[in-house]
């Protein structure tokens, strides 16, 4: 596999990595052709495991080597990492207040008041969750081609395999609750998979803004972490507690953060 990537560049390794998680997301939205139910201590458990692997990632996969490669940069070496996490962190509240969403398990929409569809709102939420996931992937196949020792493409393939895993639960998490309020199938799949899309742009976007310009890239590794952590505590732990399961919100998380974790030392 990492032959097979080698032999691209890094924006064409990003896209392969983002359509990868994109896939995986249509993977999960496809659970409405085989069930018009996910038990809610199933779905809290999976969506604990979502942020897991987000929290794993920001850190092995984006932190550390974002701290890593700010030894040459002429300022503090925690600076880099420092100012871009709260960046990236920033960045998703000022979109979070703008972009008109609706989280699971809540009735009232966040943002600017509209007119669209509740299905619209709710495909929205994940589509934000994803963005940083996709520009993640991209960050860190295009730190490969900065030369960083840091970087490598495995370690850019376990992210990808680590925000893949995750983006299952997401894909249930958007199709089924579409599913019980009646929607058929062929659409609330539809509407899953779709909120998956924004990773293969995000990650596109990412691979090059890093290749025009290097000096940026412990500043846009740190940024994507920063935006992760931001979903995790944000969205996905306290939509994982709604029903009372904080018990089994906890549990996937611990397992989400040892999966990646295993993934990035293995692989990366």
């Amino acid at each position: 596999m990492i032959e097979f990537f080698a032999g691209y560049s890094p924006v064409v390794q990003a896209l392969f990595g983002t359509l990868f998680t994109w896939f995986v997301t249509a993977l999960g939205s496809a659970a409405v052709f085989l069930t018009k139910e996910v038990g809610r201590k199933v779905l809290d458990t999976m969506l604990g495991f979502a942020a897991g692997v987000m929290i794993a990632a920001s850190y092995w996969s984006l932190l550390a080597p974002a701290i890593e490669m700010s030894g040459d940069a002429g300022v503090p070496e925690w600076f880099p990492a420092a100012a871009g996490f709260l960046l990236g962190g920033a960045f998703l509240r000022g979109v979070d207040r703008v972009l008109p969403h609706l989280h699971i398990g809540e009735s009232r929409p966040e943002g600017l008041r509209t007119a669209w569809k509740r299905t619209t709102l709710l495909v929205l939420a994940i589509t934000l969750h994803n963005f940083p996931e996709g520009l993640a992937v991209g960050v860190a196949f295009g730190a490969v081609a900065a030369g960083y020792p840091s970087a490598s493409i495995a370690g850019g393939i376990a992210l990808a395999l680590g925000i893949g895993i995750q983006n299952f639960p997401e894909g249930v998490a958007v199709s089924m609750p579409l599913r019980r309020n009646q929607v058929k199938p062929l659409k609330a799949f539809w509407y899953g998979q779709l909120s998956g899309m924004v990773e293969p742009i995000a990650g596109v976007l990412g691979a090059t803004a890093v290749l025009l310009m290097r000096p940026i890239l412990p500043y846009a590794l740190a940024f994507a972490a920063g935006a992760m952590i931001f979903v995790v505590v944000e969205d996905l732990v306290p939509e994982g507690q709604v029903e009372g399961n904080a018990h089994l919100t906890t549990l996937g998380v611990m397992l989400g953060f040892t999966v990646m974790m295993i993934l990035d030392v293995a692989l990366g």
